[in-house]
């Protein structure tokens, strides 16, 4: 039985990776015994240190725990602390960087300054990640969202951090700016772009639905005004559908205008812009699908004995609605996730030192 699950697509796959980090994690296990007994100078020579930073560099963060466990008071000083956390926001590795919230000695580790250049590690996270980082995440905008969630590390360095310079005479902010300029305009760019394309959308969506609003299926009574079909489910189901698609759209393209005319300053990219973009996909979506609900249910009302032309129309109807969902859902549950979600950095780490 096992055998044969083993042969379904992808999971033969898995299970050799999961072998491989198990037997990764009990070598791992053997090289901690045996560093437990070595000095110094033994340490020193067979590159212990080196190695962890480059451990440190690609979020290996088993290789950073155990190898410090094994000989806390050599490896974890401040000052080696201090290259390990930054080497981690350099590549931005957010799990090695959580560990320093786990140390009781965070606050020392987060006052050196590398004296080479004087970089703080607020200096550090100004300095934008390399392309390999950056290419994990959809869309310049919520690139530039990451790159702030990871300047945002100043709560915690002390208080005045802010204002130090660095070699070159630049405090922190200046050094985020000058090396974020790129991807600010670029992500300025892609968020012009994408809310002109929907605002053009939610316009002719109001547009169509406002119309439909004033020409009901079936006409009204001569002599009562009312609509001929009032007293039909699908009806009531056409002016629900219609009146949803029509608030919605609404509220879809005042949203983008308003991301349209934003200041896009470096802290808008954070919460403001993101927030706006989720809000306006959101009803842009809903009111695509209640239009096509209100396209369905008029269908329905007019040709009820006619299934041959109903069914069909309906499943051409939700063909839009699965392109929309296909296309731009994804991005709207990353920009969700991204701006609602988890905080990328756990600040609940316990002392793991112990």
């Amino acid at each position: 039985m096992a055998s044969n699950f083993l042969k379904l697509p992808g999971i033969n796959h898995i299970y050799e990776l999961k072998l491989v980090h198990i037997q990764s994690i009990e070598l791992l296990n053997r090289m901690c015994k045996v560093i437990e007994i070595l000095d110094e100078n033994q340490i020193e020579d067979a590159g212990i240190r080196g190695a962890l930073v480059v451990a440190a560099s690609q979020g290996i963060i088993e290789y950073v725990t155990n190898i410090t466990k094994a000989i806390p008071k050599t490896m974890w000083h401040a000052n080696f602390a201090h290259i390990i956390i930054e080497s981690a926001i350099r590549n931005r590795e957010a799990k090695v960087f959580s560990l320093i919230h786990g140390l009781d000695d965070k606050q020392a580790i987060a006052n050196i300054i590398n004296y080479s250049n004087h970089d703080t590690l607020l200096h550090v996270t100004g300095y934008i990640a390399n392309s390999r980082k950056l290419n994990l995440i959809a869309g310049v905008a919520l690139q530039m969202q990451r790159e702030m969630q990871w300047y945002k590390v100043e709560a915690i360095t002390p208080q005045g951090t802010q204002m130090l310079f660095n070699k070159d005479r630049k405090r922190p902010r200046e050094v985020f700016t000058e090396n974020h300029k790129d991807l600010m305009i670029a992500g300025e760019t892609w968020m012009k772009n994408t809310s002109s394309a929907c605002t053009v959308v939610g316009a002719l969506i109001f547009t169509i639905m406002f119309t439909a609003a004033f020409t009901l299926p079936g006409g009204q009574k001569q002599d009562t005004g009312f609509p001929m079909f009032l007293d039909k489910k699908l009806f009531n189901l056409f002016i629900i559908s219609d009146a949803i698609s029509l608030f919605s759209s609404t509220t879809s393209v005042l949203t983008f205008l308003g991301i349209l005319t934003s200041r896009y300053a470096e802290e808008d990219f954070l919460t403001s812009l993101p927030k706006k973009m989720v809000l306006g996909l959101s009803t842009l979506f809903i009111s695509i699908a209640a239009m096509m609900t209100a396209f369905c249910a008029v269908i329905a009302l007019l040709f009820q004995s006619q299934l041959w032309i109903v069914v069909p129309t309906i499943l051409l109807a939700s063909i839009p609605v699965i392109l929309f969902v296909g296309l731009q859902f994804p991005l709207l549950v990353e920009i969700f996730i991204s701006t609602y979600g988890r905080s990328i950095f756990d600040r609940n780490v316990g002392n793991w030192l112990a």
